[in-house]
């Protein structure tokens, strides 16, 4: 009888670190994300603008982060530097040119773990029709369970820099650098239907 206990037993531990070991889906919460990208202008003042978040999806596995990835859409009808004839410019054909290429995306490709909640997430960034790999440089600020939402949530920084050349939108450079540092901060949480099953 105390074989099958111990038997039991250890089915139900193993039944609980395979559970925990599985990578947990999330959605990125719109309302706590925000993307930020700024540049120097003439070299007098670094303006930063918001592109608000779409949709995005992550999976995360704390336990094993080469099976995490994430995936975003940001929609250019967002773009916020709370100045309204700035985001009209940036949306007109010789930036973004956001008619045409109405949103940009990024898909991960690759995440590593560098140790310490730091994480290198490599994956392709497409904006203004163009397609190219970029490196964020991810930190895991918590995980646990929301207290308001009462549902598993993670939160992460992420920064990057890119140039907008490569992009096909080099207007004004250099005077308006070519260079855009991009610095993420956003939440995500398990879908409460998820949650619940």
């Amino acid at each position: 009888m105390r074989a099958l206990r111990y038997l039991v037993l250890a089915g139900l531990l193993g039944a609980a670190v395979s559970a925990q070991a599985e990578p947990v889906t999330y959605k990125l919460d719109p309302g706590h994300t925000n993307v930020l990208f700024s540049w120097n202008h003439f070299g007098f003042s670094n303006p930063t603008a918001n592109i608000g978040l779409g949709d995005g999806t992550l999976v995360f596995d704390e336990k094993n982060p080469a099976k995490s990835s994430v995936e975003v859409t940001l929609p250019l009808a967002n773009l916020d530097t709370h100045v309204s004839a700035l985001d009209e410019h940036l949306k007109k054909p010789d930036f973004f040119d956001a008619d045409k290429y109405p949103q940009a995306t990024f898909k991960s490709t690759k995440v590593q773990s560098l140790g310490g909640g730091r994480y290198k997430v490599t994956g392709d960034l497409t904006v203004h029709g163009v397609t190219k790999p970029v490196v964020l440089d991810a930190k895991l600020n918590k995980s646990g369970v929301h207290p308001m939402m009462k549902v598993q949530t993670v939160g992460f920084d992420a920064t990057t820099t890119v140039k907008r050349s490569d992009f096909g939108m080099g207007a004004y450079v250099p005077n308006v650098s070519d260079e855009i540092k991009i610095r993420i901060t956003t939440e995500a949480s398990v879908p409460k239907s998820d949650a619940a099953k």
